[in-house]
């Protein structure tokens, strides 16, 4: 099952059940047919309806269509992205980033960036040893960096704040 929101105004559930679609529990008979490479020709209580996939991004379930010349953006949701969303841990990397606290005690290797400096998600912030292995701490989302709390060769404790952002 997909919730697709359109403007997050209005939205409906789709899902496939064997050959045909079911919107918001309904079926949805219609004659599909594929007339050219994301574009479809469909053809529903007697209406006749000219789509095309415009743009589609799977990663972040964003897509544009055209219907019969009107463009629609739609973003789809599957029951994994409700429930996080409904838990409110949904897309982490649109939250802002304030620190990044050590996940396990250990010795501060190296730091491989500065106060002031610009940082993106995946970003490698500092090395963290911890039981002889060698743990990268990356930047959990966008942002600046305010300040290093933290020092090479110190030694650190479970949730200590090593790094706060602007």
């Amino acid at each position: 099952m997909l919730k697709v929101f359109y403007k997050n105004e209005s939205s409906f559930e789709l899902e496939k059940e064997n050959d045909l679609l079911k919107i918001d529990g309904e079926l949805f008979p219609a004659d599909v047919q594929k007339v050219a490479e994301n574009r479809y020709h469909i053809i529903k209580d007697h209406q006749s309806f000219n789509v095309e996939i415009i743009a589609s991004d799977f990663k972040s379930k964003n897509f544009t269509i055209k219907v019969n010349g009107n463009i629609y953006e739609l973003k789809a949701k599957n029951q994994l992205d409700l429930l996080l969303e409904k838990l409110g841990m949904n897309n982490g990397s649109e939250q802002k980033v304030n620190e990044i606290k050590a996940p396990m005690p250990g010795l501060i290797l190296d730091i491989l960036v500065k106060p002031g400096n610009s940082v993106a998600k995946g970003d490698k912030i500092l090395i963290l040893e911890a039981m002889k292995m060698e743990n990268m701490l990356k930047s959990p989302g966008d942002g600046v960096l305010k300040s290093i709390e933290v020092k090479v060769g110190e030694n650190v404790e479970k949730n200590q704040v090593l790094v706060k952002f602007e």
